[in-house]
């Protein structure tokens, strides 16, 4: 079978997103990597469940802890999803991060085992290492011969290193590739041999003196040295899925944007793992076991967790973290209570980490931050009552309070949101407990039906 893969770039300009958990870049711990920060990158208080969590991240980067599954149980509004999202951000880009919610799995037009088998295969990564050929030095002219039909370009590029020169021919790509990354005299580039894919490094160091050819970002680098070819490792980490995916439609890699993705046949599956693994045994790639982290676990029925089970002893498996907020429940599809609502036999295979509620000191340091985030400026007594506001209600709630009383207070022509913007903000939205209140009160003139 021939496979294939796409190397992915990742570039985002010029968004400002701000989502419940961007304010989270780690778990907060110290330089061994074990003992938690009572407020550290974004994490606030859950030391026990941080430390934990500290044991777990050790065990993924050392390859100890793959098909094992990892509970974190405790009530709403105790960081479960925060820390879920510590130990992506300190496991870093290369390792992939697959977050679903228990209920999804029921939303989509594919089978329960199907979507599980997707969310599982997008959360490990095959980090494969191929070499290429490369052009890489300091252009010293560029000669761009148009036709006065305005047909196909032609010219001449002339690049060196400290140690040679060499002139090359260039058609109508690579022309273009220049003029893309805006290439002139005195640029130091690379140029892939199999793509003709043109890389601008930096300007020379020779050239450092051309006030009027740079801006105020400009990068210097040295004039590259040796060879002008030379052979590359390149080094890039794609997830099994998109193999899957890659390597099941007819428009190959084009299928990622298609949206559609379906069920994939389980014989691509078979024969893209015994690739995989002819490619480990050559050492040209190597698995990497990345986290698929199930938010409102307890929403899964036995079918689901049957499969869980299955595909935990599974030789490519990733490491599941799962969170809930249920104690003894049911399990969805039977008759059984069992704790968290999982079966007993899904339960001796997991270690369970348990967060706590926050207190008052933690609760203000954690809507500080949010507000840091949000770039809202509270006065210390509005503070003060939305951590009041936090301890009778909800932390989440009092956060989304932090937004509204902003824009109230912005109505006002005011850059700092005051004890009067949040009063206002709590009175127009409600929290769970006063909405419930509110509709179970007896109307005025409401008839009674016994």
């Amino acid at each position: 079978m021939s496979l294939t893969t796409i190397p992915q770039e990742k570039e985002v300009r010029g968004l400002n997103l701000i989502a419940a958990h961007s304010h989270i870049t780690g778990l907060g711990l110290d330089a061994d990597g074990l003992e938690p920060k009572p407020v550290s990158q974004g994490m606030v208080g859950q030391l026990k469940a941080r430390k934990a969590a500290g044991v777990i991240l050790r065990m993924v980067r050392q390859g100890k802890i793959a098909g094992r599954a990892v509970l974190v149980a405790g009530p709403p509004s105790t960081g479960k999803t925060a820390i879920a999202m510590g130990i992506s951000q300190s496991l870093g880009s290369d390792v992939p991060f697959t977050t679903i919610s228990g209920s999804e799995i029921y939303s989509l037009d594919i089978s329960k085992t199907e979507a599980l088998t997707q969310a599982f295969r997008k959360s490990i990564g095959v980090r494969i290492k191929e070499e290429t050929e490369i052009i890489e030095g300091e252009v010293v002219e560029i000669q761009i011969d148009r036709s006065v039909t305005g047909g196909h370009k032609q010219g001449k590029l002339t690049i060196k290193t400290t140690d040679m020169e060499t002139v090359y021919e260039l058609g109508t790509k690579m022309i273009e590739g220049l003029a893309k990354e805006k290439v002139i005299a005195g640029d130091a580039i690379s140029i892939d041999k199999a793509t003709g894919r043109v890389t601008k490094l930096g300007r020379s160091y020779s050239r450092s003196r051309d006030y009027d050819a740079m801006g105020a970002d400009t990068k210097f680098v040295q004039c590259p040295e040796g060879e002008l070819q030379r052979r590359k490792e390149v080094i890039h980490t794609v997830s099994l899925h998109d193999i899957d995916v890659i390597n099941s439609r007819t428009q190959g890699f084009l299928a990622l944007f298609s949206g559609d993705v379906g069920e994939i046949r389980a014989e691509v599956r078979e024969q893209i793992n015994a690739k995989v693994a002819e490619w480990r045994e050559e050492g040209k790639a190597e698995i990497v076991p990345g986290v698929l982290f199930i938010d409102e676990v307890h929403m899964l029925d036995i079918e689901a967790f049957s499969f869980i089970n299955r595909a935990l002893e599974d030789e490519l498996a990733p490491i599941v973290i799962m969170a809930t907020n249920r104690g003894l429940t049911t399990t969805r599809g039977t008759s059984d209570k069992s704790a968290h609502g999982l079966p007993v036999d899904l339960l001796d295979r997991i270690i369970i980490v348990s967060t706590h509620p926050y207190n008052a000191d933690e609760i203000r340091e954690i809507l500080t931050i949010r507000a840091q985030e949000e770039e809202v400026d509270l006065h210390a007594d509005a503070l003060a009552i939305l951590t009041k506001i936090g301890q009778e209600s909800s932390l989440r709630y009092a956060a989304n309070l932090i937004a509204t009383a902003n824009l109230i207070a912005a109505k006002r022509k005011s850059t700092i949101v005051e004890v009067g913007d949040v009063k206002r903000s709590y009175s127009l939205f409600l929290d769970s407990k006063r909405s419930v209140e509110f509709l179970s009160e007896p109307k005025e003139g409401a008839m009674e039906l016994n």
